[in-house]
């Protein structure tokens, strides 16, 4: 991933994908960008939820590859906060 794309998917994660989860009570983190992967993590109400499968397949990771196609996602969720994570 070049840096456009870097700086995209973190404009899509801070601007669209941010505000969706905090609606439903949720925060997102950024963890690591490292090389075509993003580590992403979920906390509030997203911990532990049955619909983060879903949330990741159908939104977070669609919305990345608009911008980014060839990124690898990984979302995490749950607590503690992993080391370095910054919320968007």
């Amino acid at each position: 991933m070049d840096e456009t794309q870097r700086n995209d998917v973190a404009r899509v994660c801070r601007d669209v994908l941010g505000p969706l989860i905090r609606g439903d009570g949720g925060t997102l983190h950024s963890v690591q960008f490292n090389g075509d992967e993003v580590h992403l993590h979920l906390v509030g109400t997203c911990s532990g939820c049955p619909g983060v499968a879903t949330t990741r397949d159908s939104v977070i990771v669609p919305a990345l590859r608009s911008v980014a196609p060839n990124v690898r996602v990984v979302v995490t969720t749950g607590f503690p906060l992993p080391e370095g994570v910054e919320p968007f």
